[in-house]
This record gives C-alpha cells, structure tokens and sequence, in this order.
C-alpha cells in the first residue's frame, strides 16, 4: 500500500524534473549563437515502482513513483564530426593554396602596364626604334632607361616574392605555436574531464570546448580522434578522455595521448633559406613512445593548411633540393633572366658602339650568387650610351642600327636556350599560363571543398545546433508539465486536507 503522502512527493518528483527541463532549455537560448556549442536535452527517467515485499519473488509492484531528471546530455553524432573534420583538413590545405596562388599572382601582376611582360615589350620596341636613330642621343638614352626598368622589375620581382616567403614562413611558426597550444588545452581538458566523469558527471561544456579545439586543429593537419573511458563509474554518456593521433599517410603519430593525459610538442625545423627541413614530434612522458617522431618534410602528407604551406614557401626535398611553388616560380625567373642576359650580351658584344669600339656587356650580375637579384645594366652604358653597340660594323656608320634588330630579337628568338622552339617571351607567357591554371585549380578545389565542407556542417547543425523554434516549443511544453504537475499537488493537497481535517466530523 502505497503512503498517504505518496501524491505529494510524486508531483514534488514532477515539479523538479520539468524545472530541470526549463533550466536546460534556456541555457540552450542563452546559447543559441555561442560557437561551438551543443544543444542539450534532459533525459527524464521513470522512477521504479518495485519494492520490497515479503511476498513470494520479494518484490511487489505497485503504484508509479514518478519521474526524475537523470542526466543532461549533449545532442551530437561523432560520425558527423569525424566527416566534417576530414572536409576541413582538405579546406584548409585548398584554401592555403589559393591564397598563396593569388599572391603570386598579384605580385607578377600580369596582364598590365605594370607587369615584366610589359616593361620587356617598351624595352624590344626601344631597340627597334633605335635601329632607324642610332646617331640620336635621345633614342639611346630611352633604351639605356628602359633597360634600368627590366632590371629594376626583376629586382622587384625577387625581393617582393621573397618577402611573401618571408611571410609564409612566419606564418608557419605563428602554425606551430597554435598546434602546440591547441594540444595543450586538450590535454589540460581532458584532465580537467578525467577529474570528472569517475563521479557519474557528465561535463557538457568541457566536451564542447575540446570539441571547438579539434575542429581548429583539423584545419591545420588530418587528424585522427579515438576516446578511452574514464575510471571510476562514469555516467554511460559520459564521452572519456579523447587520444588524438595525426594522420600522415599510413602512420599514426600521438598527438594527445587519453591513457597518460600528456600531449606531444611539435617543433618545425627550418633548413637554408627558411626552406622546411623536418617536423619533429615529442612527448616527455615516460610511458608514451612515438614512432617515427622525426618526419623529412617532403614525407609530410597529412592533408590541412600546414601541408599547403611547406608546398607554397618552400621545403627539402629527398634529394637535399629546395623546392615548392615560390622556389619554382624564382628559379623559372633565374633561368629566362640568365639566359635573357647571356644571349643579349653575346649579341651585343658582336656590335660596335657609337665610336665604332666592340660592345661590352651590356647586363651584368654585381652578386653571381644571386643573379636575379643582383641584376643591373652595366653603369658605363648609363652613363654614356653612346656605348650601345648598335652597329654591326665598326664603318657603318653613325645611322648604322643593323645590331639592335638583333638586340630586340633576342626577346623572340626561339633558339635561346629555353628549350625547344621556346623564346623569353613564350617562357614567360608559359610560366604566367600556368600559374593561372594552377590559381584556377586552386580556387575550384577550394570552393569544392567548402561547399562539401558546408554539406557536412549543415548535417551537423541539424543535429547539434540550437533551433529557437524548437526550443520555445519546448518551453512551452515543459511549463505546461510544470503548471500540470502542480496542479496535480494542489489536487492532492486538497484530497489530504478533507481526509485531515474534514472526516469524522460526523455526529460531533
């Protein structure tokens, strides 16, 4: 037989449950555009309605007992995580790709009047001009002026092209330094959530945090996240202690490790030229070894925008060579500069000057070591250039232009040394094609990946988001159950004042 009392206590039981429910619907409100937060429901439980008896079986059932609120749980698919983190390694590597494309493309800055391939056009369309005046001082002098041009563009060229190096290197120790501390906040959460869980709580806002931070961390490298269950007895919600692994090819490498609570440090080494020599993965605690800590940076496959960087700023390759996208781009501009000038200078050499005196070189290098940068018109011809050897005869006289037709056709001759039937102009052209294709690529890739990224993110919101739709409807659900359970105490109270205070009056 069940207590005179039991009403009360059953619609006290109500009270507090669909209160916890209210509660938890307006943190989800107060929530609803915090980043990285989780949407939570109330999970009620019916209370046993089994007791003691000395019957036969030594149970009896009887009347309900109720409802309690059991545990509070997030609303989250770890698949939709897993997918959604796959995506955003392949964003950020497209994304780090297109930006660094467009940057060599605004530092070439081709098709325009400022570009090189503009400034080495007024430069052949001088020379030819200067095959009609060879005897006009004014006519020299723009060649010897637009030969400073070429020269001061290619200098500008490496210098700018440098300088993004420069940048992307600081951007990659910027990289470094987040991937260290976005470890370590893990791990310092996951000890905060290891302190937790073995009491049967389930920390919500804990696994949101970790949560944002591995969705940043996939960004920057693949990465693989597994959990191990905390000790004690965890609530069978509760999510354990995330192991993060990063993914480069077929190995695995700790990142966090969920069993000893440490976390890796990741050191990125730099080789000659801030070109990316190794990544090296360590971690002090005696009971965690790595495999493979050192990883050569051309062996570094794991997909995010750290990837994109060794490939845009530079990195040695197997076979102790630095390569990469701006390393290319310099070396490609060296080899047309260098055989450019070696052939303009041969021709020239061929004429006479003004006085009917051999031609010197009309180019040199003031730093053979860094001939693109160091390029410059030989300072004689600019301060007197009657030395440009136009003629082809040293008695051809003072209108005698002959060699500068062959100094302009060095621009368009297809035997240069570029390769075959390949002149400076169709180099150049070649290198500026492709690199439109490849910005072009880049940029389809990167909105491919973002609109699959985007897909995944919409399935995830669906799931984990808060919808104030929903949940101003279940707020009025759970304060109509409010309002019904005390209803329910206000109906048993007034049952228990007649019975109390009304029987038995009879007769008296």
């Amino acid at each position: 037989m069940v207590s005179t009392f039991h009403g009360l206590e059953m619609a006290k039981r109500a009270l507090n449950a669909q209160q916890s429910a209210l509660y938890t619907t307006s943190h989800n409100i107060s929530n609803a555009n915090t980043v990285g937060y989780t949407r939570q429901r109330v999970n009620f439980e019916q209370m046993n309605s089994l007791s003691v008896s000395r019957e036969p079986g030594g149970v009896v059932s009887g009347v309900g007992s109720g409802v309690q609120a059991g545990s509070i749980e997030r609303i989250r698919d770890q698949f939709l995580d897993t997918q959604y983190r796959k995506e955003n390694s392949k964003f950020g590597y497209y994304a780090t790709n297109a930006s660094a494309l467009k940057q060599m493309e605004n530092l070439l800055n081709e098709p325009t009047e400022e570009g090189l391939a503009f400034v080495l056009e007024d430069f052949f369309n001088s020379l030819q001009d200067l095959n009609g005046s060879a005897d006009h001082s004014g006519t020299r002098t723009v060649v010897a002026q637009r030969a400073e041009a070429v020269v001061e563009t290619f200098r500008y060229l490496v210098s700018s092209i440098q300088d993004v190096q420069d940048d992307l290197k600081n951007q990659i120790d910027v990289t470094e330094e987040d991937i260290n501390s976005m470890l370590r906040q893990i791990a310092n959460i996951n000890n905060e959530i290891a302190g937790i869980e073995p009491h049967g709580l389930v920390p919500n806002d804990l696994y949101d945090e970790r949560d944002r931070l591995i969705d940043s961390l996939s960004t920057i490298i693949d990465i693989e996240v597994s959990y191990d269950k905390s000790s004690g007895q965890p609530s069978p919600i509760a999510e354990g202690i995330a192991t993060i692994e990063l993914r480069n090819g077929e190995e695995r490498i700790n990142l966090v490790d969920g069993k000893t609570r440490s976390h890796s440090e990741v050191k990125i080494i730099p080789g000659e030229n801030n070109n990316i020599s190794q990544i090296t993965v360590t971690n002090d605690h005696p009971d965690v070894e790595i495999d493979n800590g050192t990883i050569n940076a051309f062996e570094f496959k794991s997909i995010g925008s750290l990837q994109s960087l060794f490939e845009m700023n530079g990195y040695i390759d197997e076979n102790n060579e630095a390569v990469g996208y701006y390393n290319e781009v310099k070396a490609d501009l060296e080899t047309m500069l260098t055989t450019y000038v070696d052939k303009f200078n041969e021709v020239h050499r061929a004429g006479f000057d003004l006085d009917g005196d051999p031609g010197v070189n009309f180019f040199i290098f003031e730093n053979p070591d860094d001939q693109l940068g160091s390029i410059a018109v030989n300072p004689d011809i600019l301060a007197n250039p009657d030395l440009i050897a136009a003629s082809l005869t040293p008695d051809g006289g003072t209108g005698d232009g002959t060699n500068a037709i062959n100094l302009a056709e060095v621009y368009n001759d297809l035997d240069v040394g570029l390769g075959t039937r390949t002149s400076v102009k169709s180099f150049y052209q070649s290198l500026i094609g492709e690199l439109g294709v490849r910005a072009n690529e880049a940029n389809r890739m990167q909105t491919n990946s973002q609109v699959l990224r985007q897909q995944v993110e919409e399935n995830r919101m669906a799931v984990s988001s808060v919808s104030l739709d929903e949940e101003i409807t279940n707020l009025i659900k759970f304060q109509h159950a409010y309002n019904a359970a005390a209803r329910s105490m206000t109906a048993v109270d007034e049952m228990l004042d007649r019975i109390i205070n009304n029987m038995g009056l009879v007769g008296r």
